[in-house]
């Protein structure tokens, strides 16, 4: 019986020693480090726009972007597709934060997020 008393106390003054240094370790953590914002991932969206009267579409498209991404470089690494015959607009890599900024742009009527779907076939024998 001692000596399960023994244990259980030195049990509880690692479980105290341990808990303690993890104390330290996240207080000394800087404010700033803490602060760090998380980077967010993009995704490929497609966005329709208007058809521009008096400018060529792929400019309009590129100065579209450009305006968000804050160069034309970045603009064209993000750029993935333009589309000019069934619908008028582009697909590119996007943020959440980009996307929300892209939708108040003048000429932008929608961005979606792309998506893959799959058929559903009926079996053969049916």
């Amino acid at each position: 019986m001692a000596s399960q008393s023994i244990i259980i106390i030195i049990i509880s003054l690692s479980l105290i020693i341990i808990s303690s240094s993890m104390a330290e370790t996240q207080s000394s953590v800087p404010a700033a480090a803490a602060a760090v914002p998380v980077k967010e991932t993009a995704a490929v969206h497609i966005v329709y726009t208007d058809r521009p009267v008096d400018e060529d579409l792929e400019i309009f498209h590129m100065r579209t972007l450009s305006s968000v991404l804050g160069s034309e470089e970045a603009a064209q690494g993000a750029l993935l597709y333009t589309y000019k015959h069934a619908a008028c607009g582009f697909s590119a890599k996007l943020t959440p934060k980009q996307v929300e900024e892209l939708s108040k742009r003048p000429g932008v009527l929608q961005v979606i997020e792309s998506r893959t779907m799959q058929l559903h076939d009926a079996p053969a024998n049916v």
